[in-house]
């Protein structure tokens, strides 16, 4: 864009930030990392960031290549925003700053995430050395939002959506989970009040459930 600033550094780092650097950018990709949103999808996932903003910043992810628009087919035929090609390399990229600032503290009259931040939480501290050999497929439901989820390989695979014929189903909210997950609370009080539901294979989802450390405190 004409009036994007830039560091004028063409080291590959002051590159990208160049790209992604400004406010909300990364935040903006970590919302689109599993799969295309509509406008007030990602409103609703950034409930900090006004419109006027959010609109400018789509506008300069699509002119630097990170970000395109597209129309859902018939029905929805809604008009969404995705990742390119090149977009999507950012992964790995925001997973690996997602574990480093996990160590971070949390800021002061933090909320909770939403259900999207919270399956990338997922990602970045899935420990694959736990999963051994692994194998099975989860749908996760969020609060009404739902997603599928495998393990194999020692790998997790994310996505929204309905899962088909998934091993076990998850029903809870991000709450609840980060709590069972990662603040100590047993799974077992959380099904036995309802908090949690799990269908199917309830083994192999407490195992599932076991596959997300808790990283140290930087010091």
């Amino acid at each position: 864009m004409p009036n994007k600033r830039t560091y004028g550094d063409p080291c590959g780092i002051a590159r990208g930030l160049d790209v992604i650097g400004d406010r909300w950018a990364l935040l903006i990709a970590r919302e689109l990392v599993l799969g295309p949103k509509r406008f007030t999808d990602l409103r609703r996932g950034l409930p900090h960031l006004g419109p006027d903003v959010l609109s400018q910043r789509l506008r300069e992810l699509e002119h630097g290549g990170v970000v395109h628009r597209s129309e859902l087919p018939p029905p929805a035929g809604s008009r969404v925003y995705e990742l390119t090609e090149w977009g999507r390399e950012l992964e790995p990229v925001l997973l690996a700053l997602g574990r480093w600032g996990s160590r971070a503290p949390f800021p002061s009259g933090h909320g909770e995430l939403g259900a999207d931040a919270f399956v990338i939480a997922l990602k970045t501290m899935f420990a694959p050395a736990r999963a051994n050999d692994l194998d099975g497929s989860f749908e996760l439901n969020l609060a009404g939002e739902l997603f599928r989820l495998a393990v194999n390989g020692g790998r997790l695979h994310a996505a929204h959506g309905q899962a088909e014929a998934p091993d076990a189903r998850i029903e809870t909210d991000t709450g609840t989970l980060a709590e069972v997950l990662w603040h100590g609370k047993p799974l077992e009080e959380a099904i036995r009040t309802e908090h949690v539901k799990i269908a199917g294979d309830r083994s192999l989802a407490s195992r599932f459930l076991e596959l997300f450390g808790t990283p140290a405190p930087a010091t």
